[in-house]
């Protein structure tokens, strides 16, 4: 499985990394894609911004944890993952999840496996900033629980 695990500053564009993704293959049948984007409202309150923290290396290692994981579950052809980190708008592109898999319920599985694992076991933070201040996210139970079900 072809695999590349990104987490940057920069945004990311989805036509490019898709054509990256499948740049010379002809053995994939299907790309599943999961774009992740900051939400205009946050906790009751207009979101100013959202700002994520992370430890270099470790956060790399978790993403890329995750999806050796997701290979050995379904077979996969290549996957791609980009998070970005930074102080991002409402609107602004957060998380990138390309899978790509000979079938598409695999990479339909596969992707969503990823996203569910990534919002529980990525170490990242997330601080939201409102008129009313600042504010650190806390994780949901229904991230947890989204991910639970792939035990």
């Amino acid at each position: 499985m072809d695999a590349a695990v990104s987490v940057r500053s920069e945004s990311f564009d989805l036509g490019v990394e898709m054509a990256a993704l499948t740049a010379g293959r002809s053995d994939v049948g299907a790309v599943a894609s999961f774009v992740g984007l900051v939400r205009q409202l946050g906790e009751g309150q207009p979101l100013l911004s959202m700002t994520l923290e992370h430890y270099p290396g470790m956060t790399e290692a978790a993403l890329a944890e995750i999806v050796v994981e997701a290979g050995a579950r379904w077979p996969l052809l290549a996957v791609r993952v980009i998070h970005r980190h930074g102080t991002l708008a409402p609107g602004d592109p957060i998380v990138l999840v390309l899978v790509a898999a000979a079938h598409r319920g695999e990479a339909f599985a596969a992707c969503e496996f990823i996203m569910d694992y990534l919002k529980t076991r990525a170490p990242f933070w997330k601080k939201e900033a409102t008129a009313a201040g600042g504010r650190w996210v806390d994780a949901r139970d229904s991230d947890d629980s989204a991910a639970a079900r792939w035990s």
